[in-house]
C-alpha cells in the first residue's frame, strides 16, 4: 500500500499541477476532498509561510498524516505588493478571475513598462505525522501585461507576462509552466526534502 500525502487544497487546477510534478514520488497524492476532509480553515496569517502552515497544521491535526499545503499569490510592485497573501480574496472571494484580471488591467492603464513588475510567490509547507514542520519558498518574476491572453493556467496567469518567453503564463504549456513556475519550483524543492 502506497503512503499518502494529503495536499490541502480544493483547487482542481492546483491539484493537477501538484500531481504532475510529484508523480515520481512513491506516494499517493490526494486532495482534501478525496481524503474525505471538510474543514474550514481560516487563513489569517500575515505571510505566505504563516498561511501555508495554518492550512497544513489544521489538516494534519485531523488526519495524523503527512500534509502539504501551499499559499501562493501575486505581488504587483505598483500596488505595493498587493494583492499578495490576499490574492484569492482580492476584489471579493467570489469574484471570477476574469473580472479580477480586467480590473487590475484597468487600474494599471497607462502605467509604464518598468513600473509593471510583478511576481508570483509560492510557499509550500509540510507537516509530518510527528509534528515536524518545513517550508520552502519560490518565486517567478514577470510583469503585468496589457491584455488578457492564453487558455492554459488559472487565476492571474492570463495577465502575468513573462518577458523572456514573450507570452503570459497562461500561454505556455503545462509542462513548461511546471518547470519554471513559482509552484513548480517550490514543489521541486519540497520533493527533494521528502
Amino acid at each position: 500500500m502506497k503512503k499518502r500525502i494529503i495536499f490541502a487544497t480544493g483547487n482542481e487546477g492546483k491539484m493537477r499541477e501538484v500531481r504532475m510534478i510529484l508523480a515520481d514520488l512513491d506516494y499517493e497524492i490526494v486532495s482534501m476532498k478525496e481524503a474525505g476532509i471538510d474543514v474550514e480553515v481560516v487563513e489569517d496569517g500575515k505571510t505566505f509561510e504563516e498561511n501555508a502552515l495554518i492550512k497544513a497544521n489544521a489538516i494534519a491535526k485531523e488526519t495524523g498524516e503527512l500534509v502539504l499545503a501551499d499559499d501562493s499569490g501575486l505581488e504587483i510592485d505598483y500596488f505595493d505588493k498587493a494583492p499578495g497573501v490576499y490574492s484569492a480574496r482580492y476584489l471579493g472571494e467570489d469574484t471570477p478571475y476574469e473580472i479580477k484580471n480586467k480590473i487590475i488591467l484597468e487600474r494599471m492603464e497607462g502605467v509604464p513598462k518598468e513600473q509593471r513588475t510583478a511576481r508570483f510567490v509560492c510557499v509550500i509547507a509540510a507537516v509530518f505525522p510527528d509534528g515536524t514542520e518545513k517550508t520552502v519558498r519560490s518565486t517567478i518574476e514577470g510583469m503585468i501585461g496589457y491584455e488578457i491572453k492564453g487558455e492554459n493556467g488559472f487565476g492571474y496567469d492570463p495577465i502575468f507576462y513573462l518577458p523572456e518567453y514573450g507570452c503570459t503564463s497562461a500561454e505556455i504549456s503545462p509542462e513548461e509552466k511546471n518547470r519554471i513556475s513559482h509552484r513548480g519550483k517550490a514543489l521541486q524543492k519540497m520533493k527533494a526534502m521528502l
